[in-house]
């Protein structure tokens, strides 16, 4: 029998995947911007670098609960 928590677990581990890597992304970015004076630059790179690093992270957790290790 599976555990009837599981699935709400997947769901809470992919959100924290997703949203933590993408507000850390944002944060150190505008941290960079005030640093370098450059207003938007590192914020969008922090962006799309944290959904990259969110994104990454959410496959191989799915991965993982599939049972898919080929890749």
């Amino acid at each position: 029998m599976k555990h009837p928590l599981r699935g709400m677990a997947i769901t809470t581990a992919i959100l924290s995947h997703l949203s933590g890597a993408t507000i850390v992304g944002i944060f150190l970015g505008r941290w960079l911007d005030s640093y370098f004076q450059t207003s938007p630059l590192f914020l969008l790179v922090g962006l799309f670098l944290g959904l990259a690093a969110g994104v990454y992270g959410t496959i191989t957790l799915v991965n993982k609960f599939l049972g898919d290790d080929a890749s």
